[in-house]
């Protein structure tokens, strides 16, 4: 029978595998980090109210986890300003060899973090089982009880783990950022990605292998206070709209900005994405507003 997990985890983290010889996500598809330094001035406005929450610790972290080339992580090191700069310690956690960027550590494990830890498309590339129904597998028959005779699903249990061992990391928040599912709407989404183009999953090592995440799933084994909400709405709450002022220059940056506000708040693209946010000993109702609950998009993809 074949082992679909460990064909995956070697076509990825094996050695020769894709990520274990330092090809980085960026080369290979568009996502948000690439588009601006708005995702970046988001997520440096969330840090800023976990930061005032948890009393404006001395050390107050950013945890990039599954950080690619870094780019996310050396953003928010470079754009973070005041009080909150100066007591900023940025780690970006990657199998793949590191990146040398100014004020950015690197380390191949999660780290015990007091701020917010940020899984951006990590555990979409976290390998799993896939199973052909019928399955009795447990975690299929509590979280995909639709599957049919002859069809395929991703058991999303090994990325449930890795996320509540995350989450169980921190003080402060952990925030998942991904193109993923409900039990409402579960489909078989294993894909790959290769120079710009999605293409059929091989597990020669050749390209990057990724399933959408059950975001139901993983919330309920990390437990706690959590909400889950589109990226769309998130960003909005966040203070990114993408209005339009000034005049000459000031309004050419302004409109540039605004098209990149609108990529990443796209609900037909990546503002389709979800945000699932844990409070580590904070409320989430200190950190996002009540906001409309998340839909999965079912065209979401990484944007190729």
């Amino acid at each position: 029978m074949f082992d679909w997990e460990a064909a995956w985890h070697a076509a990825l983290y094996g050695p020769g595998g894709f990520f274990a010889r330092g090809e980085k996500p960026s080369s290979h598809f568009r996502t948000s980090p690439l588009v601006g330094p708005e995702l970046a001035t988001a997520l440096l406005e969330l840090l800023s109210r976990v930061d005032a929450a948890l009393g404006s610790p001395p050390v107050v972290d950013f945890v990039d986890v599954g950080a690619g080339g870094g780019e996310l992580a050396f953003a928010v090191r470079s754009l973070a300003s005041g009080s909150l700069a100066s007591r900023l310690r940025v780690t970006a956690v990657e199998l793949g060899p590191p990146v040398e960027l100014p004020g950015v550590r690197w380390t191949s494990v999660v780290p015990s973090c007091v701020g917010l830890l940020v899984g951006h498309e990590w555990l979409d590339s976290i390998p799993c089982p896939v199973v052909t129904g019928p399955s009795s597998d447990p975690w299929i028959t509590r979280w995909w009880p639709s599957l049919g005779d002859g069809e395929q699903a991703e058991v999303g249990a090994p990325r449930d783990a890795a996320w509540a061992a995350a989450v169980s990391s921190v003080r402060g928040a952990a925030l998942a950022i991904d193109y993923g599912h409900l039990v409402s709407s579960r489909r078989f989404t294993l894909t790959g990605y290769r120079a710009g183009r999605q293409v059929p999953p091989v597990f020669d090592g050749s390209c990057d292998i990724t399933a959408h995440v059950a975001f139901d799933s993983a919330a309920d084994a990390a437990g706690g206070d959590w909400v889950l909400v589109s990226q769309r709405d998130a960003l909005a709450a966040l203070g990114l709209t993408g209005s339009v002022s000034g005049s000459g220059w000031e309004w050419l940056e302004s409109a540039a900005r605004a098209g990149r506000i609108a990529e990443l708040r796209d609900p037909r693209g990546l503002g389709g994405f979800g945000w699932l946010l844990h409070g580590c000993g904070i409320a989430v109702a200190d950190l996002l507003p009540a906001l409309p609950p998340w839909r999965p998009n079912p065209a979401s993809f990484s944007v190729a």
